[in-house]
């Protein structure tokens, strides 16, 4: 026994769902999750180049509780979508002494840094400004970070990572 074609309403209704789900989905992308793949070993290796994260756009740091979460900002130095790691936010200070990492005077543990790369690293004590966040890659020596452009502007950051 065949199928029945569809009716003019019922083919309506199928491709208004269809529509509205696409709707959804673009909506989504566009408003509230992006998928962002990384290019570049600077987070290494916590993450590595070619995978795959979900952003919120919904999300961007402004408390010290965003502190050590990853995020995607454009780039100071070419607009580009790039992958740091929030390490103060704006009224904290911070330095790096001998590779090791303080914000407001108090030592940051950081698992994800191998501190056999960073051993005679400094960065002289920096008061991070309002509307500001200080970020830093996992793969220290080959991360172009704050270090070198200062803080980013929290305007600049697309939104704060979900999953990796």
């Amino acid at each position: 026994m065949g199928r029945r074609p569809l009716t003019r309403s019922a083919l309506i209704r199928v491709v208004a769902a269809a529509l509205l789900g696409a709707g959804v989905v673009l909506g989504l992308r566009l408003w509230v999750v992006e998928p962002v793949t990384v290019v570049s070993d600077s987070m290494a290796p916590t993450v590595l180049p070619g995978s795959t994260l979900l952003v919120s756009r919904l999300e961007v740091p402004a408390s010290p509780a965003d502190v050590g979460r990853l995020v995607v900002f454009r780039s100071p130095d070419d607009g580009q979508s790039t992958l740091k790691r929030v390490i103060a936010v704006a009224g904290q200070t911070l330095a790096v002494r001998d590779g090791v990492l303080y914000v407001d005077e108090v030592v940051v543990p950081e698992p994800h840094v191998d501190f056999r790369q960073v051993d005679a690293t400094f960065f002289g004590l920096t008061l991070i400004p309002a509307g500001h966040v200080f970020v830093m890659g996992d793969n220290r020596e080959a991360s172009i970070d704050s270090r070198d452009y200062g803080p980013v502007p929290v305007d600049d950051v697309v939104g704060m990572v979900l999953w990796h």
